[in-house]
């Protein structure tokens, strides 16, 4: 019990370290705050900032939902993570197929959508221009990031949890799935947004359908709103009320 409370604490100290650093990213909402931009006119302290805020969503749901995370948040901390990290030898996982091909490429998708959100030059809507198409990549290159610090980093399944510490346990499928996927559920999200979302706003003043309309077909959209503070069906582009 007693090396269980101490990887426990182990955890949350990291969990709550992992906040401490989101801060700059949150005080977005209230403050102006010094941030760093690249050449695109991207926000990456706020990017990073909100990534790491899902981050801690995430991982606060595996721990209260997932009773072998639990098991496993006994013993010494850092060597069972260190021993968690390994470089994957067969393809999946031992996760359910809807995780991997369901889950990870919605919660990768957030995490595009979080840079995106912080592109003040990212195209609204979907579109054939040249920007557009690279504005979504450099979201999928944000999402791989994310991904393989979801898998492996100092705040990831294999400090939180020691996933990997049994070789069954990890797998080359997160790792191409979850950027690849994501990139491909964005794309699909932004076509079902502008041709089929709007085009029922269009028809329609109940904002209770239109805000039903775009938390059904737009969910990893409404996750990286509600993890920047936004309402879930925040859209840069229009209000619930556009019409």
């Amino acid at each position: 019990m007693e090396k269980w409370k101490r990887k426990f604490a182990s955890a949350l100290a990291v969990l709550l370290a992992a906040g401490l650093l989101a801060r700059p990213g949150s005080a977005q909402t209230v403050t102006r705050t010094v941030t760093i931009h690249d050449d695109r006119g991207v926000d990456v302290l706020g990017a990073f900032g909100d990534s790491i805020k899902l981050l801690l969503i995430e991982h606060s749901i595996r721990i209260a939902a997932q009773e072998k995370t639990r098991e496993q948040l006994g013993g010494p901390f850092w060597s069972d993570y260190r021993s968690s990290l390994r470089v994957p030898r067969q393809w999946e996982d031992s996760d359910a197929w809807w995780v991997n091909y369901i889950g990870h490429p919605i919660h990768g998708a957030s995490a595009g959508y979080i840079w995106l959100d912080h592109d003040s030059g990212a195209p609204a809507e979907i579109s054939l221009s040249r920007h557009y198409w690279a504005t979504r990549g450099q979201a999928a290159l944000w999402t791989a990031a994310y991904s393989l610090q979801f898998e492996f980093g100092p705040l990831s399944e294999a400090s939180i949890g020691n996933v990997g510490m049994r070789p069954e346990t990890t797998g080359w499928v997160d790792h191409v799935v979850t950027p690849v996927g994501a990139f491909g559920l964005i794309v699909a999200e932004d076509a079902l947004d502008r041709f089929f979302v709007k085009w029922v706003e269009a028809r329609t003043s109940n904002r209770v359908a239109r805000a039903s309309l775009r938390l059904l077909f737009n969910p990893a959209r409404t996750l990286s709103n509600a993890v920047g503070g936004k309402l879930p069906w925040y859209r840069k582009d229009r209000s619930l009320s556009w019409r």
